[in-house]
């Protein structure tokens, strides 16, 4: 193999490395992995029916909070 193929599977690799870096970074800066709880929903609930249950737990237990809420 030349030296100039090499040398240009180098630069290309390391432009490549270097573009995937600054996506991560951006999406870091604008908040894309901040979102937890979907992760860690995701993880926990397989199939749509079970988050959807999961939502409507969550939701009795808000409800719950504000109906017995001290005031």
């Amino acid at each position: 193999m030349d030296n100039w193929v090499i040398a240009m599977m180098l630069g290309v690799s390391i432009f490549l490395g270097a573009l995937g870096l600054f996506a991560f970074l951006w999406a870091v800066k604008n908040g894309q992995f901040d979102d937890e709880e979907k992760f860690l929903n995701g993880a926990k609930f397989d199939g749509e029916n079970e988050l959807n249950d999961a939502v409507k737990r969550e939701e009795k237990k808000e409800n719950l909070k504000r109906k017995y809420k001290p005031e």
